[in-house]
């Protein structure tokens, strides 16, 4: 009986450890608001109860298994979702988890990522301005990633996606402060792939970041020849002061089968204040060979309920040559979990 009860002992703690060497977490972000609103390029304003204000409302599952030596295997399977309606995806024909779906290694060398995840732009423009990743007021991330479906025809100045299907990626192990990450994506049948890399570098108050693409296929669905390379690459730079954390970045975007560039410029600062952050953000395009300038201004308030909550009222100003101008208002919830 002894022996049995402490071969019983023996296989719980095995059974134990086990557990506790993996983890598997379910998480996510809900992000909505209301407001009126309008971008250049359209005939009037409309009021909206809108999705993902100032971050993609998001939920999935990510865990990771401890193989001892600092050697783990990684995984995520994360989808976009719109709460006004409960429909999957950011827009129509996204696919389930394109946020993320991939699995990897990571130990003392860096990381591998295999499968769907960031694409090479994301995290320098989302760091490098005081909006971070809101694809509905960033004035440079909607320069970047948005396209308008009105009469301006507007066109974003990324190549292919902030996510890239089928790809390899190597993130290089934190070495003071720096980090690079290069990509590949595989196209199949096509005979065509991206290419990129991107860094990001933190000392003391100082950011830096830049990422360069050279992009062959369209993202996220089946990916497919664009019909040209497209090239994008873009440098940002941040200082925070305590008082107030000032913001640059300027970068250029190309086609193979188009005469000019698209140059873009970002000024922005946020500030602390009651318990929250004023925030500025400005940005600049140029495409050369349509003689064409989009400006867009935004000014706005975040405020943290908790370390999860946080509560935002946004006004923002959109402009393009020969268009009508736009002004939006909106006041929105967001809450992580």
């Amino acid at each position: 009986m002894r022996k049995t009860l402490l071969a019983l002992a023996a296989t719980t703690l095995c059974t134990l450890g086990a557990h506790a060497q993996s983890t598997v977490q379910l998480s996510g972000l809900a992000d909505l608001y209301v407001g009126s609103m309008r971008m250049a390029g359209d005939a009037s304003s409309h009021t909206t109860v809108g999705n993902s204000g100032m971050t993609t409302s998001w939920v999935g599952v990510k865990g990771s298994e401890d193989l001892g030596g600092g050697l783990k295997v990684n995984f995520a399977m994360t989808s976009f979702l719109k709460l006004t309606d409960g429909s999957q995806g950011r827009f129509p024909g996204d696919t389930f988890f394109s946020r993320d779906a991939n699995i990897g290694f990571s130990g003392n060398f860096g990381s591998v990522v295999l499968g769907r995840w960031l694409a090479p732009n994301f995290l320098p423009s989302v760091i490098g301005n005081p909006l971070g990743d809101s694809f509905t007021f960033a004035p440079l991330i909607l320069h970047m990633n948005v396209p308008l479906f009105n009469a301006s025809g507007w066109q974003a100045t990324t190549p292919s996606d902030t996510g890239w299907n089928s790809q390899i990626a190597y993130t290089t192990p934190d070495l003071g402060g720096f980090k690079a990450t290069l990509q590949y994506q595989l196209g199949g049948d096509t005979g065509k792939h991206n290419i990129g890399a991107n860094f990001l570098y933190f000392h003391g108050p100082l950011t830096v970041t830049g990422f360069y693409e050279r992009d062959q296929l369209s993202n996220p669905g089946t990916s497919t020849w664009l019909g040209t390379t497209k090239t994008d690459w873009m440098l940002t730079a941040a200082y925070d002061f305590k008082v107030v954390k000032p913001y640059v970045g300027y970068g250029q975007a190309k086609a193979d089968n188009a005469p000019g560039k698209a140059k873009t410029i970002h000024l922005g600062a946020s500030a602390p204040l009651g318990g929250g952050s004023v925030l500025a953000s400005w940005a600049r395009t140029n495409v050369t060979a349509l003689d064409t300038s989009r400006k867009t201004l935004t000014l706005g308030y975040d405020y943290f309920l908790s370390k999860r909550t946080d509560l935002y009222a946004m006004y923002m100003n959109d402009r393009i040559t020969a268009q009508p101008s736009g002004n939006s208002f909106a006041v929105g919830m967001r809450h992580r979990f």
